[in-house]
């Protein structure tokens, strides 16, 4: 099995010059099981390149494509009427995804909205490919080809989940957004204990589908510095990702989401401040920043 990154920003796409050296799109990770299924983790910005890259190489098109979407905030899926694929008879692509409360609908609605008339020019009934939506129910695994895809309920302002795939006995975790748990009760409020034992469960599930990956890709949006000013918008650190990844023994991990405004010199700078604080506990934990292009072989 292998991935790879095709966006690594988070919240808008920020091309240009400073961000040239890591990226400027959106999230959108690749990833092939061994029998060659195609998983994509994601559909931002970087979706439009990787079609792009699945048009010009073999197999030529028709393209079967597997979705799997995080959770409906524009930066995780902004792409997805630009995937080329859509448009071209005999590709089928399967878009996954958490049921949205919100509109009281499957995973469709992700597409629904964006190809309304008043925002997009082409509607679904207008594109080739035959596309399907399948609304995955919390804590059920699926197969996917010869991998299987597991999900679980992250911490974020709207439903995400994060998604570990295995194809044999090689593993992968992607968070999608995530916010360190955080009782906004004092303790000795009344509600405080209840709430606390609340969060132990929830974190629990999450270590539980995270244990023992070979690959640990996470939301790191802010620094320990930052995160004070930014806590409620559901985005993580490089310290509560680097505290993760050794909880649950991961082998690698893999830093993204990247705040945008954010230089690809400070990124760096910021990067190895975080890893020179925790370079005594690090073990044998690799600890990656994610750029576009960057491709793993598990």
């Amino acid at each position: 099995m292998k991935f790879r990154f095709w966006g690594v920003r988070g919240s808008i796409p920020s091309p240009g010059p400073r961000t040239a050296r890591y990226g400027g799109n959106t999230t959108c990770i690749e990833v092939r099981s061994d029998d060659g299924t195609l998983i994509i983790l994601d559909g931002g910005t970087g979706l439009f390149p990787l079609a792009q890259h699945l048009l010009a190489s073999p197999p030529r098109p028709p393209i079967q494509a597997n979705i799997f979407i995080t959770h409906s905030h524009w930066d995780h899926i902004h792409g997805l009427p630009f995937f080329t694929p859509l448009f071209i008879k005999g590709s089928r692509v399967r878009l996954h995804g958490a049921y949205d409360p919100v509109t009281r609908s499957g995973i469709e609605h992700v597409m629904g909205v964006q190809l309304q008339n008043s925002y997009f020019p082409v509607s679904e009934t207008q594109m080739g490919a035959t596309i399907e939506y399948r609304t995955l129910d919390i804590g059920a695994p699926i197969e996917v080809g010869d991998a299987v895809v597991g999900n679980v309920l992250m911490n974020h302002p709207v439903t995400n989940l994060g998604y570990r795939i295995a194809c044999n006995g090689r593993s992968l975790f992607f968070t999608g957004d995530h916010e360190p748990w955080h009782n906004p009760y004092p303790p000795g409020d009344s509600a405080f204990d209840a709430f606390e034992q609340h969060l132990h469960e929830r974190q629990r599930a999450i270590d539980a589908a995270m244990e023992g990956v070979d690959a640990l890709i996470v939301d790191c949006s802010y620094t320990r510095e930052e995160y004070p000013a930014k806590a409620g918008w559901g985005h993580g650190t490089f310290d509560a990702a680097i505290e993760m990844a050794l909880r649950v023994g991961a082998r690698a991990l893999y830093c993204t989401h990247h705040e945008p405004t954010r230089s690809d010199d400070e990124l760096e700078a910021a990067f190895a401040a975080v890893t020179a604080r925790y370079r005594d506990r690090l073990g044998s934990l690799e600890v990656h920043l994610a750029f576009e292009g960057l491709e793993v072989a598990l």
